[in-house]
């Protein structure tokens, strides 16, 4: 199994085992503004499986594609960041999509058009860290798969998980609610935005949502707030990080970036503990690769030259919406 011959639906195997195995949705953003319409690669598990090949860590990902040109420049794009695409990936059929709206100060809104269903298959190997999150922990029939995946794996390897939460994909509250309670217990961290805590939980703090993820059993609750910086709590520790100084071209993927860095960041730690020290430059290296993706425009993240080019400016970053991670 360890070889990069064609696997039974034609999809090379990866020639090693990769580090880490990104489970969800892959889609084409058509992202509208006050200049026209572009189309980009996106869907925040895609994205998190981008950012990681652009941090140079070897990276699968298991989607769903359809058989056409916006499929294989989804594809193409994973491929420019040596992300391989794990076998059952791609079937007959069309590549989803969602249509992103700019506001002025960058922040974006969706509507989507997107079916999610995922092939009963195992990745082929045992990374580091498994990774999912957004529609595809959500939207049958693919989440069913998605939390079989995760049942097999979540004792063996680090789960990481980011439910990047869609309202308007979604069925109630109540529902959403017991979908993700029933995923934190197979987790080891937990990243999700102020907004999608206020969604979840309305009318706790972010300290208490923390401590009700904590309290599900995953070892590590991140909540991010923007320019606001971030939350990392574990039972023993909770810190506040500030946020990076941006100056904002859009949002779009920045919360992806901020995933993508953290895993990056897990995986280079020198032990296997979660110090005040560890979480401090966890949440710096995220925090960091969010501002420079917000800098630019699209789903555009950092490779690993660019985040240690030079010190992160921390503080009351004002220029970066509060929707930006």
């Amino acid at each position: 199994m360890h070889t990069n011959s064609p696997s039974a639906s034609g999809t090379p195997l990866p020639a090693a085992a990769p580090d880490v195995v990104v489970i969800g949705e892959a889609l084409v953003d058509i992202v509208s503004s006050a200049n026209g319409s572009v189309e980009h690669p996106g869907g925040s598990p895609m994205n998190v499986a981008y950012g990681l090949g652009r941090l140079g860590v070897p990276t699968a990902l298991l989607t769903s594609l359809g058989d056409d040109t916006r499929g294989e420049a989804i594809e193409a794009h994973l491929r420019s960041a040596g992300v391989d695409l794990l076998p059952g990936s791609k079937s007959a059929g069309r590549t989803s999509s969602a249509a992103a709206t700019l506001a002025a100060d960058g922040s974006a809104s969706y509507e989507f058009d997107i079916t999610w269903e995922l092939a009963a298959v195992t990745p082929p190997y045992l990374p580091k860290v498994l990774h999912t999150g957004s529609i595809a922990t959500f939207l049958a029939p693919g989440a069913g798969t998605v939390k079989t995946l995760l049942e097999q794996a979540h004792r063996e390897c680090i789960v990481t998980y980011d439910p990047n939460i869609r309202p308007a994909l979604l069925g109630s509250k109540a529902e959403a609610r017991s979908i993700f309670e029933d995923l934190v217990p197979l987790t080891d961290v937990v990243k999700l935005s102020d907004e999608d805590a206020a969604w979840l939980y309305p009318g706790h703090s972010l300290e208490e949502v923390a401590a009700r993820i904590l309290g599900l059993g995953s070892g590590l609750a991140v909540v991010t707030r923007g320019s606001e910086g971030s939350l990392l709590a574990t039972a023993a520790t909770t810190l506040h990080v500030p946020a990076t100084r941006a100056v904002v071209a859009d949002t779009i993927g920045a919360g992806d970036s901020y995933m993508a860095a953290l895993i990056y960041g897990l995986l280079a730690r020198k032990t296997d503990g979660l110090a005040a020290d560890t979480l401090d430059n966890l949440g710096r290296t995220a925090a960091k690769a969010a501002a420079i993706t917000v800098g630019r425009p699209g789903a555009n993240p950092p490779t690993a030259a660019e985040l240690a080019a030079e010190p992160a400016v921390t503080g009351s970053a004002a220029a970066m919406p509060a929707a930006a991670v």
